[in-house]
This record gives C-alpha cells, structure tokens and sequence, in this order.
C-alpha cells in the first residue's frame, strides 16, 4: 500500500540482544539519556508539542522499566509495567481522541508500548501453577518461580475482508458503532485454520456468502488490546445476505463510487467511512484505486 499503515513504522531498534543481557540492560536503564514513556494508566500524555511524552528514569519509581528500544543515537527507550493492582481497561477508546496528534511513528511506538503494559498487568500469574510471575527479558516475558514456566506477550491474528461481487464490496456495522459508520467485516482466526479459511468461515457466518480466491492484501497491529489485523480480499459467489445479527447490525454492497464518496466524507455517501488509523480504511482506498 502506497500510505503507511496506523501503527506501523516505529523507527526503534527493538534491540532483542540486551534483553538477555542483563549488565547491558543495567546499564541501558541508567544511561543518562534513557528515556521513559509517559503514560497516564494506559493512555500515553501528550507532550508539548502534542507528541509523546518522555521522561528521564526516575530511579525512585520502583516498577520495572520495559526496554522498547534504541533510537539511532544510542538512545534507550522504556515504558514502566503499571502500578500492581491496577486495573487496566485496554479497550478504552479515551486515547482515540488524542492518536491524531501523533506522527505515524509515535502512534507506532505508542501502540506496542500499550499492549505490552496491558500484557503484564493481565498476567502476573502462571497459568501453569497459579504462582506469581515475574517479569524478565527486558519485559518481554514473565518467568514463573514456583515452576519456571515461561510467558510471553500474546498477538491475537484477526482476519478483516472486503469480499467483492459484481464491481461491489460488502461493508457492514455492529450495534456499538457510531450511527452511519460501515467498516469491512473482521473475526479473530480460530486454533487449527488458515488465515484463507478464517475469512471464508467468518464471511459466512456473519453474512451468509460463500466465497473463494481469498487474498492478502496488508496487515496492522491494532494495541486495543493487542491485536494482529490481517486484511484480505474475497471474492463472493452472489449477493445474497443472511445476517448474524448477534454479530452484524446491518450490512450492504457498495460499488467504487460510494466508496469514494465515503472517504471523501461526502454528506450524500452511504455510509461514514473508517478512520484513517484503521487498516478497514486502507482497504477500502486500496479497492477504489485512491
């Protein structure tokens, strides 16, 4: 795709060989230069210029800091894991209000912080023996020392598809969405089938149609929580609908047109179209040759 995509292009060396390294780690968070993500719970604060926030290492804030990475000068990054006991809505939606002050690298940054610090704080438990765990690896792991099992953090793969028939694709909208908003269908791949099978399947289960010659086309991280959006295209059999509605609200076909209006934000369009962070956004200008 000829535009990056929402949380892509974090410009950080992950640096994975300090992460085992534990003198170069030591000595990564007290380099002078070090510096720590901001953060306020979950959400990141913006900083003066309206972009992220970093702060030096404040050696008295006892909770662990998580090497994000080394930026092109030798400069460490880290995000503290959160307070112990408290509770982290990772799929708040606050923050979506401020990601537009973000540059595509920052709101890159930002999105793997937030799913790491939402990581942790879910899984300070073995879910082998029950015992506490302990962060390790530069917080990329947490260890078990009652039974020395190993944890790391979880992606979740989702499948998000625009299936196309007749010069039309299928968008459709759940109940929670804002009125007027369409968004192409999206499932979390299930233990044991392809990403082409997911697609297939959740195309029928949520729309009634068949369909064939699956594609990929791009794929996103989506921090809420810590999600892997797969995008693809589809080709449908027929038109016909049989709607999920536990699932889907309503859905329709729209031809290249309607697309175009909707992304243009047309007051006549046929639906509002998704935000430009959203891969769903992507794949519909990807369609409609913009």
């Amino acid at each position: 795709m000829s535009l990056p995509l929402g949380f892509t292009g974090a410009r950080l060396d992950r640096a994975d060989q300090l992460r085992t390294n534990a003198e170069a780690l030591a000595a990564a968070v007290a380099d002078p230069r070090a510096r720590c993500l901001a953060l306020d719970g979950i959400d990141f604060v913006p900083g003066e210029s309206g972009g992220l926030r970093w702060d030096p290492i404040d050696p008295a804030d006892q909770r662990a800091p998580m090497l994000l990475g080394i930026d092109e000068a030798g400069v460490p990054h880290f995000v503290r894991e959160a307070p112990a006991g408290v509770r982290i809505d990772a799929r708040s939606r606050t923050v979506m209000r401020l990601l537009p002050l973000l540059a595509s690298e920052e709101a890159a940054l930002y999105g793997g912080a937030r799913s790491l610090v939402d990581w942790h704080a879910r899984h300070r438990f073995c879910a082998v023996c029950g015992a506490p765990t302990d962060l390790f690896r530069g917080g990329w792991g947490r260890k078990c020392g009652a039974c020395g099992a190993e944890h790391f953090p979880r992606v979740d793969p989702v499948v998000i598809m625009l299936a196309e028939c007749e010069g039309r694709v299928l968008v459709g909208r759940q109940g929670g969405f804002p009125p007027g908003f369409f968004s192409a269908l999206a499932g979390f791949v299930e233990p044991g089938e392809s990403l082409e099978e997911a697609v297939a399947r959740e195309l029928w289960e949520e729309a009634g149609i068949r369909v064939s010659d699956v594609a990929y086309v791009a794929s996103q991280p989506w921090p809420f929580p810590s999600s892997l959006m797969i995008g693809c295209r589809a080709t449908a059999k027929d038109t016909a609908l049989t709607l999920d509605t536990t699932e889907i609200e309503a859905a329709m076909w729209v031809d290249k047109a309607e697309v175009r209006a909707a992304l243009a934000g047309d007051m006549g369009a046929p639906f509002m179209a998704p935000p430009s962070l959203a891969i769903a956004r992507h794949l519909l200008e990807d369609w409609a040759g913009l």
